[in-house]
């Protein structure tokens, strides 16, 4: 599974390239050393497959390299009557804890559950609720012209209709070839049946802007934007309930990550750190960043056979 992690590192890198990118003179300012602090990605489903939560370690922002996992802690999630979850301890795979569910403990539609890290004698913690999901209707292929050049393009479209009631939100994901689309500006998320807060989009078939942002944003070596779907391709769409809060985080981790670079950086959003739902139980303790969201989880695929 990919979760925001592998976005977000991957992602300022890809800022960090723009803004060098559009400079004569790449400079590396010396930066003031902070003490590294925990980050905690805890993005998992109700899906028959093995759920991680990965801790890793924070880094100097010009670290290209993969942060270091956080191995000796104890991590379990807990439902709402006291059943414990424990994800063991990967230790290939350093900072990897995983958890695999079976017939007799999967995770509910509608259940609360609370994520325990224990690291020496800190403990962090987060809960999160279960949103319902709806089911994905079908796929659909459709032929368009490239406004730039007159060329022919095919673009892929989910449709689903969002339950009534005000108040669900959904992390709408993309496997294109099996290949998630991890780029700042695919990131695709829904409040309701619509792209933000406040649309007013209840209850309702997803609006085009969400259908049809499962497309991948790739040019060619001339900027020219190429057809995102080609005969064979295979589209797989997830729709992913996630809270509020979740809503907002990766709202910010887009605002974060999709930058101008060049001089338009001097008028975007400051760079900022997100926000998080992970408290550490001693408000004097050690902090802690990054998320912990438990989803429902519905899928479609498609090949396009023109």
């Amino acid at each position: 599974m990919t979760y925001p992690h592998q976005i977000v590192k991957g992602l300022f890198s890809v800022l960090l390239v723009a803004v060098l990118a559009s400079c004569e003179d790449v400079i590396s300012p010396a930066l003031q050393q902070a003490v590294p602090i925990l980050v905690v990605d805890g993005w998992i489903d109700n899906r028959m497959e093995m759920q991680t939560i990965t801790l890793t370690q924070s880094q100097p922002y010009f670290d290209a390299v993969t942060p270091p996992g956080v191995t000796g802690a104890v991590v379990s999630v807990v439902d709402g009557q006291g059943m414990v979850y424990v994800f063991a301890e990967n230790t290939a795979k350093p900072g990897a804890y995983e958890w695999t569910p079976s017939a007799f403990d999967v995770l509910a539609d509608g259940e609360r559950y609370r994520l325990v890290v224990t690291i020496g004698s800190e403990v962090f913690e987060a809960t999160s609720k279960m949103g319902r999901v709806p089911q994905i209707d079908s796929i659909s292929f459709e032929k368009d012209e490239q406004l730039s050049t007159g060329d022919e393009i095919t673009r892929g479209e989910f449709w689903a209709t969002e339950p009534i009631g005000i108040g669900d939100a959904y992390w709408i994901r993309t496997y294109k070839n099996g290949i998630p689309l991890l780029k700042p500006s695919e990131l695709n998320i829904a409040f309701d049946a619509g792209p933000s807060i406040g649309a007013q989009t209840d209850g309702v078939t997803f609006i085009a802007p969400v259908r049809r942002r499962i497309n991948s944003n790739d040019e060619d070596a001339d900027g020219v934007a190429l057809s995102p779907i080609s005969s064979g391709d295979s589209v797989q769409v997830q729709i992913h309930s996630i809270t509020t809060a979740a809503f907002t985080y990766l709202t910010e981790v887009g605002i974060q990550t999709n930058r101008p670079g060049g001089f338009q950086e001097l008028f975007s959003t400051p760079l900022a750190n997100v926000s998080t739902n992970i408290v550490n139980t001693n408000p004097a303790g050690s902090k802690v960043v990054g998320f912990f969201n438990v989803a429902a989880v519905s899928t479609a695929g498609k090949r396009y056979i023109p």
